[in-house]
């Protein structure tokens, strides 16, 4: 069989149009876009400002409340540590949730060391933060809420916009992490409400290294200390020569989305659960994790008892798939997102994720059941 591609959640293939729309910003414009004294740098100028515009237009946003970064990891620094720098004295309280990514959990717990109390809510069986806890959390101390927009390992979607409203009612800043969200779903960040949203291009069929931090009115709505300073790029608030073929690629990578998102998002649904109805007409003990909670149409994480995780992948090696976040490299811990929903360790240690993508073929979906069921039986014999 030939290898078939399912961890899309870790990191999408760059799309040959993206390609095609980059290439030229490698050899032939590539002009500093700081630069306006000559005509490569103008067209460098030119083509970073047409791609916020692609990028404003995929999240319903405009171009001027879009700051390019290296990706979701460096924008979710800059929302949380930012933004911190300018919490006054008697805000010194942020909330987020257990299932956070670790590049908002990271940062999030640096805070600590700055004075700030951190309230980590938690969540029910299916992943969902329970409105009434934070409901309970928020108070006049609040400054900052950071909950993300739909979950790497079991997709899992937040009420966005009921979050917003209540931490706006307590006067408190909204960021979220939408990096799996944007363009597997529609983005909207004024139904959503949020102050402050990350994403990557390598998600959504762009290049790696770079991404972008939306700032709702710009940074002159919302005071953001930047991270790295220098030559002033991106309004202040991030200094370094502009990555303008990444940049392009990003923005080529959100109207390819933009344009194929409905149809994209309802045909990726389609085949994430067939392959699930397979397996669980299959597999009788098949447990399929938040699944009675708002999913991304292309995630599904399983649970398949009485194996370990790693020893199925090792069975099917024609299957690329995942046992947890592909951003905690060599971690011996079982997920904390499966911990965190009630799994056990031994449970979390035998789950799987599989995320659909733009080249997943509906003739490859009863072949990935049959693969998975006759692993499964060999591990268990």
């Amino acid at each position: 069989m030939n290898p078939i591609y399912l961890d899309y959640n870790a990191t999408t293939p760059c799309d040959p149009r993206v390609v095609q729309a980059m290439l030229p910003y490698f050899t032939e414009i590539y002009g500093n876009p700081a630069n306006g004294l000559h005509v490569l740098g103008r067209k460098a100028a030119r083509a970073v400002e047409t791609a916020r515009e692609q990028a404003a237009a995929l999240l319903q946003a405009r171009p001027g409340e879009i700051f390019f970064t290296s990706g979701a990891t460096e924008s979710n620094h800059l929302a949380i540590l930012g933004t911190a720098e300018y919490a006054p004295p008697a805000r010194r309280k942020v909330v987020t949730c257990a299932i956070e990514h670790k590049a908002v959990l990271s940062p999030i717990y640096r805070l600590r060391e700055h004075g700030f109390e951190v309230v980590v809510l938690p969540v029910d069986e299916n992943g969902l933060v329970r409105l009434a806890d934070l409901e309970s959390a928020l108070d006049g101390e609040i400054f900052l809420v950071s909950i993300q927009a739909a979950n790497n390992e079991i997709g899992v979607l937040q009420p966005i916009a009921e979050i917003v409203a209540l931490a706006h009612r307590h006067g408190a800043l909204v960021h979220t992490d939408a990096t799996q969200a944007v363009g597997k779903i529609p983005v909207d960040v004024n139904v959503w409400g949020v102050d402050l949203l990350s994403f990557s291009a390598h998600k959504l069929y762009g290049p790696k290294g770079i991404g972008g931090l939306y700032v709702r009115g710009g940074k002159r709505q919302i005071p953001i200390r930047p991270l790295l300073e220098g030559g002033g790029q991106e309004s202040g608030l991030r200094s370094g020569t502009s990555n303008v073929a990444g940049i392009v690629g990003l923005g080529a990578a959100c109207q390819i989305a933009h344009e194929a998102l409905p149809v994209e998002s309802a045909r990726l649904q389609i085949l994430r659960d067939e392959l699930e109805e397979s397996l669980l007409a299959s597999i009788p003990d098949l447990k399929i994790n938040a699944r009675a909670a708002p999913r991304l149409p292309n995630t599904t994480n399983l649970t398949l008892t009485g194996v370990e995780a790693d020893a199925l992948l090792l069975q099917m090696p024609h299957l690329m798939m995942s046992t947890g976040a592909a951003c905690n490299t060599g971690a011996p811990e079982p997920s904390h997102v499966l911990q965190s929903i009630g799994l056990s360790r031994e449970q979390a240690g035998s789950s799987v994720r599989i995320s659909l993508g733009r080249m997943t073929q509906a003739e490859q979906i009863p072949l990935i059941a049959q693969s998975i069921v006759a692993a499964l039986g060999s591990l268990k014999s």
